[in-house]
């Protein structure tokens, strides 16, 4: 099927974000931040400010991901590296959205060491237009497979959150069963022990160095990239050459926590959940694995904690560019409870985690057929 080619700026008014400054936001949603700031990778905190009441498609315009599509929550603000397409009248929101998803920007796209895509060079970019009421259908078809993920989404953020409180009743605020009877000592409980990371891990590890490749000739190459997200898409991690020697010394295990050491997103880290296939991790990410004395799921708590994170960045060096080496990653300090509330801990919170392994994957399944079907619908081959 044909349809009318028309300019992207014939169908919107295209607006570049504004900047926000990083203390007006906060990495984790509260009653006071309540409106997700958008960047080139997607939410990159939350504000008390918003831009944009409507759904609305963005395409990042600035560095690496120069060319990205975005669809954003209701009552978002967008910053300045990402330009906000907005309706002029009667087009369906969603189907642009995945009309943008599917399109190539690569050919409005200018500069070599700072990738950019200017308002001039978009607002020109040609894209097939259907009529509404194939729009329609076409974005009712691929939006049941993204709430059908965004429903397993939101399933996940709940059984870590139960985690997380947990974690924080027992460990930060020390309501643990039985503390009516524990002494305290200097805010430690007796029993229990104040250690650093490095104190608790029996390896600290940098990185592997190696070129990333679509093509399957190794194992998975695990990249900052890749642990941003609440959840580890394996099926988008490139893959790697590595000899058994080094898939030895980098390989991946079950128990792992993996944290980005520069960047924008220094400290944010992951403990790696059940692998399918053999895996190391990149360079600009550090390596832990914890010794018997700290279980990993407490560990990994720990980490992916919002206050692991502003440890880290109130620890790091470089302005332009943060960075922090092991050193700095590995001197945070963890309190260390008895084994046996170990023990209890992770009986309670396991099954939480793997069923948040199984959510993943059928989010992972969903994904694939919707990707499938994209292509096929967005060029009138299949009809909604």
């Amino acid at each position: 099927m044909k349809w009318d080619k028309k300019r992207i700026s014939d169908l919107f008014v295209l607006k570049q974000g504004t900047y926000l400054k990083v203390e007006e936001m906060v990495a984790e949603r509260t009653d006071e931040f309540l409106f997700a700031v958008y960047g080139a990778n997607g939410v990159v905190g939350y504000s008390k400010k918003m831009m944009y009441a409507e759904r609305t498609p963005l395409i990042s315009c600035r560095g690496a991901n120069c060319g990205v599509v975005h669809f954003t929550e209701p009552n978002a603000w967008v910053g300045n590296n990402s330009i906000a397409c907005i309706s002029k009248g009667e087009v369906d929101q969603r189907f642009f959205y995945y009309q943008f998803f599917r399109a190539l920007f690569t050919d409005v796209i200018t500069g070599a060491a700072q990738p950019q895509i200017t308002l001039t060079n978009l607002s020109p970019k040609l894209i097939s237009v259907p009529p509404l009421e194939a729009q329609r259908r076409i974005a009712d078809t691929l939006s049941a497979y993204d709430d059908l993920i965004e429903n397993n989404r939101r399933r996940i953020q709940l059984l870590e959150e139960s985690a997380r409180l947990l974690y924080k009743e027992w460990f930060v605020h020390l309501r643990f069963p039985g503390h009516e009877h524990v002494k305290l000592t200097d805010g430690v409980p007796q029993g229990w022990k104040k250690k650093t990371l490095r104190g608790v891990s029996e390896r600290v590890d940098y990185g592997y160095t190696a070129s990333a490749q679509a093509e399957n000739i190794g194992p998975k190459v695990l990249r900052i990239t890749d642990i941003v997200p609440d959840v580890i898409d394996w099926s988008s991690v490139p893959y790697c050459p590595a000899s058994e020697r080094d898939l030895a010394k980098f390989q991946l295990r079950e128990g792992d926590v993996v944290i980005a050491r520069t960047g924008a997103t220094v400290g944010y880290a992951k403990r790696i959940g059940s692998i399918s296939e053999p895996a190391v991790f990149a360079s600009y990410l550090v390596r832990f694995r914890f010794t018997n004395e700290l279980d990993d799921m407490l560990g990994g708590i720990f980490v992916e904690s919002s206050g692991y994170k502003a440890y880290v960045r109130n620890n790091c060096g470089g302005a332009a560019q943060p960075n922090a080496n092991a050193q700095v990653l590995a001197g945070a300090e963890i309190l260390i409870p008895p084994a046996v509330l170990q023990r209890e801990f992770r009986e309670i919170v396991e099954p939480s985690f793997r069923q948040r392994d199984i959510l993943q994957r059928q989010n992972l399944a969903l994904t694939r057929a919707r990707d499938l079907l994209l292509p096929r619908l967005m060029s009138g081959e299949l009809v909604a």
